[in-house]
């Protein structure tokens, strides 16, 4: 296809975006035939035109939501039929439900047979509009009129052969564009129309030049590697699939997919799901101003005790590295002198002359954070989650565990799950790994009462004086 080329997972979502507007809409055309036309429910007046075409547009609207909240629209072409079946009857369900009890609670005919069969007439449009686009897919892929670029990363024998593969099962969809060998050792040459690289520290030149859309790792690698080439994809929001053979290595560290039809495992980038997301990100904003709101007097008081209990501003703006690499301003109440003893130290330490008399009792039972939930609010931060760190220390951080940066896909939090295990600061990369294994927990294991239980113990905490001084 010549032009610009188009992402094979876009694409893949646009298909579905239109299998799902045609059956959405039939199965609407079909519910207002049963409801109205089919003499087997009590026909009320008939509603006008532009009602029946304002109640089609709130449908559309409202299953699109649903689909997208509960990870519908994704690259499902790649996983097995059954899967993409399973989670669609789930989606259908969790909105019928939702329909039935606002629309036909109150109604005089039975919500026990209006949800019987609109469940089972939605269910066959959208899995019949999934099958089709599925079929398309198929046959776009085989002609080539769609394709997912890849590089390969391997040994020549793996990259060759793999390559080979994807000219004999073009459903597959892939396009191997680059081999980058992991060893230096492997030959230069080669008769394959691709482009041949023998560092791998190039691979993010290699994927700014090639702009492919996935990295296919297929041979051997020690751990250590693999976690970079999986760091660095994440962080490029790009997919990443390996060798099955090398699974054992990922186990446990990053989320793993089977894949339908393509001899290899993908390795999710995403953390949470779009429905993980929004009710985390509604939380925050709900949870955010209630504290700012009914706390609001004595948030003033404190306010007003910095100020007049030492020289300078009532908040302390500090740069640090939020979602994504992202830079943001994140708010304190002062807790420290302006002019302040030459320590070369970024965190507290025991008994620290900088900090203010008032900055002690703030610091102590952690109320010099509040400020941050103005933060959280405007979605810099989350309430809870891994701690933001100043620029200058993700990037010493990041160079010494390749790893470190996974934490920076989710927004930072006010407390998290280290946060509320710690016993004492210190400054060393041991402690660092350390606090990374309880920041990967939370991420790989978030939930909604997770975050309630890591508040609740937070403000026990705050009881207590936990914090450093």
């Amino acid at each position: 296809m010549k032009g610009k080329k188009l992402n094979t997972t876009k694409l893949q979502i646009l298909f579905q975006l239109l299998f799902d507007f045609i059956a959405i809409s039939l199965s609407f055309i079909f519910q207002y035939w049963f409801r109205f036309h089919s003499g087997l429910i009590p026909t009320p007046t008939l509603p006008d035109f532009e009602i029946t075409l304002i109640a089609l547009v709130s449908f559309l609207l409202f299953w699109y939501s649903i689909f997208f909240l509960l990870g519908m629209y994704k690259n499902w072409y790649e996983m097995s039929p059954f899967s993409e079946l399973s989670s669609v009857i789930k989606s259908v369900l969790i909105g019928t439900l939702i329909i039935t009890f606002f629309v036909y609670f109150d109604s005089k005919n039975s919500p026990k047979m209006m949800f019987i069969a609109y469940f089972i007439i939605f269910s066959f449009f959208i899995s019949t509009g999934r099958f089709f686009n599925r079929q398309i897919q198929k046959k776009l892929r085989k002609s080539k009129i769609i394709q997912s670029t890849a590089i390969l990363i391997g040994n020549y024998t793996d990259c060759s052969d793999f390559y080979e593969k994807t000219k004999k099962s073009p459903n597959w969809g892939l396009k191997p564009v680059s081999f980058i060998f992991t060893t230096k050792d492997e030959p230069n040459q080669n008769n394959l129309p691709v482009k041949i690289y023998t560092d791998l520290n190039l691979l993010e030149a290699v994927i700014s030049d090639l702009k492919p859309e996935l990295i296919i790792l297929l041979s051997e690698s020690n751990n250590k590697q693999l976690l970079e080439i999986a760091n660095k994809a994440s962080m490029l929001n790009m997919r990443m699939k390996i060798n099955p053979d090398l699974y054992n290595l990922v186990t446990g560290q990053t989320k793993a997919t089977s894949l339908w039809g393509i001899p290899l495992v993908e390795i999710s980038t995403q953390i949470l799901t779009p429905w993980q997301a929004f009710m985390k990100r509604a939380f925050d904003i709900v949870f955010s101003l209630l504290v700012l709101i009914l706390g609001s007097p004595l948030w003033f008081l404190i306010g007003l005790l910095v100020k007049t209990t030492s020289k300078g501003p009532i908040l302390y703006v500090q740069k640090r590295v939020g979602k994504d690499g992202k830079i943001f301003k994140m708010l304190k109440f002062r807790s420290m002198y302006l002019k302040q003893p030459n320590i070369n130290s970024f965190w507290t330490i025991t008994n620290d002359p900088r900090v203010t008399p008032f900055g002690k009792f703030i610091r102590k039972t952690h109320l010099d954070e509040i400020p941050q939930f103005y933060n959280a609010l405007i979605g810099d931060m989350s309430v809870v989650g891994p701690r933001p760190e100043i620029p200058r220390l993700v990037e010493e951080f990041s160079n010494a565990i390749p790893e470190y940066k996974r934490r920076l896909k989710v927004r930072p939090g006010l407390t998290g799950w280290w946060q509320i295990k710690y016993t004492e600061y210190e400054f060393s990369l041991d402690e660092i790994r350390n606090r990374l294994k309880d920041d990967f927990y939370y991420i790989e294991n978030f939930s909604l009462l997770l975050d309630l239980e890591i508040i609740i113990r937070t403000i026990w905490l705050m009881f207590k004086g936990h914090g450093q001084t």
